[in-house]
């Protein structure tokens, strides 16, 4: 079974689902700001892409700057309870296959796991 944490708005997202589609097997869809998986589930997913939390954030986004999240003094909980008050903050998209997880950010990383 392929996973992924999707955003249909996001360009690489969509680009990163037509590939795991195009391999014909199942694809479990997780709409994750709809959605947001569980912390302890956000933890493992991030840690088996060989990332911190804070890599994974999305520092574009607004809620980055409002909340302070540049502050490399908050803890992993602190920013992890950032990512569940706001979902946006996830960076995307995860990807997980037999293979491994990946953040696919640039989409060529799929190929890693693919």
């Amino acid at each position: 079974m392929l996973r992924i944490y999707h955003n249909q708005r996001c360009s690489t997202s969509r680009k990163a689902l037509e590939a795991l589609q195009a391999t014909a097997q199942p694809v479990e869809i997780i709409e994750y700001l709809r959605a947001l998986p569980s912390r302890d589930e956000l933890r493992e997913l991030i840690r088996s892409s060989g990332l911190t939390v804070r890599q994974a954030l999305r520092t574009k986004e607004a809620a980055y700057e409002t909340l302070g999240l540049a502050d490399a003094s908050l803890t992993d909980e602190q920013l992890f309870e950032a990512i569940e008050q706001h979902p946006v903050l996830l960076n995307r998209p995860f990807v997980v296959t037999d293979k491994g997880s990946r953040l696919c950010r640039p989409f060529e990383v799929i190929q890693e796991i693919l």
